[in-house]
């Protein structure tokens, strides 16, 4: 099985694209530019969900649902919120089919025309707007912490699974404050939220940062992001949590009175990730013989194969896995055994190695007979004899150390791959033979910034919270410069 992936180096595209489907991840469905998520991809989505909804739900949000359907008229009540997605807008017309008088099968019927169109949402803002308008009169009704987990359309013409689908699974966080310093504080918090969920449970390092004006989520007035860097040395935005300002506010008129009566608009944010995540998973850690899932996240932590010849083999090496399987899930420990009759150990061997199962237990007779367990670790592909005794204390170790591991060595690449230059030819130089992120001044226009993105197909990915503020001057112009931004070709 994994012996016929692409190897990274080969063709990087295209082993992303063989690993999601080979591993059982996704596959395109009859619906252009969708995917189905299968069984598999769609545990490990859930292990993201769950973890990221008990953050949420830490933090004081609640879930709730809105509609899928928006109105056009929504739409035009923000002009730069339209303007940032009228061209990936999905629009229902009709209302009804009919079968066609010519026996031509079914038809839209034409007398079943909707009075408004409506658009399949692309984000929520708008019909979330019009809602909290009803919700919110004083200050007593603030603040409004809402998530929703959902899906969503923007018509995408180029797709890649998980990456860029034309419907994807999401969760759009929606709030509503009192003053401006509340909804950025709160912009800010839901940028760490991100952060420490895709560091510590998906062990993939990010640089916390600002978008540049021309990046900003459509009618945002500032957006914070978490940008990572894949092993192709390009990045991907993990994470957008956006502080609105009251352009919404004022676009359907939601005001509330402060404690001395006095109206005014409320203050705004939204955030969100996607299943993109999932593509971030796979592109970070995997390798030429398939995924490599961190153990905060895998459905399956731990898989035992037995290695038997006749029905008493198998009998005594499921006497020790069932033993060593309460035990670990004592310990919390996600295990499975995999005692199927039907494909040999190697054949099985493969295929855990393949989906990325962080450790696996081989028990053949001559460990029931030596009291050993042979301990795989898909991190590194290290196999080692544990006294079955040990084994259980081994593992739990294990986990730790190869989550640790994991964003260990993710970092190490991110470092090896981060260069700082001076110069506009040695920018262009470094993105073609190197890749990765590239530090450099530039002198904050859009100008500039979209020059190098014609030029060079180079983005400002962001604007880092934490790097040297030091002043110099623009690779590009020469002109002045506050300080130094991150440059990446993206996805």
């Amino acid at each position: 099985m994994a012996k016929n992936l692409t190897s990274r180096s080969e063709d990087y595209s295209k082993w992303y694209n063989e690993l999601v489907i080979k591993a059982d991840l996704a596959e395109n469905s009859g619906v252009r530019g969708c995917m189905v998520i299968k069984p598999y991809g769609f545990a490990i989505w859930e292990k993201m969900q769950a973890e990221l909804d008990r953050m949420f739900k830490e933090t004081g949000h609640q879930n709730a649902y809105f509609p899928l359907f928006i109105p056009k008229s929504y739409f035009s009540k923000e002009a730069s919120h339209v303007d940032g997605f009228a061209k990936e807008c999905a629009v229902v017309t009709h209302y009804r089919l009919k079968n066609d008088e010519n026996g031509n099968g079914i038809v839209v019927d034409p007398d079943a025309k909707l009075e408004e169109e409506l658009i399949v949402r692309p984000t929520s803002e708008t019909i979330i707007w019009d809602t909290y308008r009803k919700w919110i009169q004083s200050y007593r009704d603030l603040p409004i912490l809402v998530n929703q987990w959902a899906n969503v359309v923007r018509w995408e013409m180029r797709t890649r699974l998980f990456l860029r689908t034309a419907e994807f699974l999401w969760q759009e966080g929606h709030t509503a404050h009192a003053t401006e310093a509340e909804a950025i504080a709160e912009a800010e918090q839901m940028m760490h939220v991100y952060a420490d969920f895709v560091e510590n449970y998906m062990a993939v390092p990010v640089i916390k940062g600002l978008k540049s004006e021309s990046e900003r989520f459509a009618g945002a007035l500032e957006t914070y992001c978490i940008e990572a860097l894949m092993q192709d040395g390009k990045a991907l935005q993990a994470g957008t949590s956006h502080f609105l300002g009251q352009n919404f506010a004022k676009a359907f008129d939601v005001k509330f009175a402060d404690k001395e009566g006095k109206l005014d608009y409320v203050w705004a944010t939204s955030w969100g990730v996607s299943t993109r995540l999932m593509g971030a998973l796979i592109m970070t850690h995997s390798d030429d013989n398939g995924l490599v899932l961190p153990p905060n996240l895998a459905p399956d932590q731990v898989v035992i194969v037995p290695i038997y010849r006749n029905e008493e083999q198998l009998a005594a090496a499921s006497e020790v896995a069932n033993k060593l399987m309460a035990e670990l899930r004592s310990k919390g420990i996600r295990v499975k055994f995999d005692n199927r009759d039907t494909h040999k150990p190697g054949w099985k061997f493969n295929e855990y190695e393949l989906k990325g199962v962080p450790v696996r237990i081989a028990i053949g007779p001559k460990d029931v007979e030596n009291g050993t367990v042979e301990i795989a670790r898909r991190d590194t592909l290290s196999k080692e004899l544990i006294a079955v005794e040990d084994a259980s204390a081994y593992i739990s170790n294990l986990m730790d150390e190869i989550q640790k591991n994991l964003y260990t060595k993710a970092v190490s690449f991110r470092e090896e791959n981060t260069t700082t230059v001076s110069s506009y030819d040695e920018f262009k130089e470094v993105l073609e033979e190197k890749g990765g992120f590239i530090s450099a001044h530039w002198d904050g226009t859009s100008e500039t910034e979209e020059r190098i993105k014609k030029e060079t197909k180079a983005t400002i990915r962001c604007i880092p919270l934490d790097d040297d503020n030091a002043p110099g001057v623009c690779m590009v112009t020469g002109k002045p410069s506050a300080r130094k931004v991150l440059f990446a070709k993206a996805y």
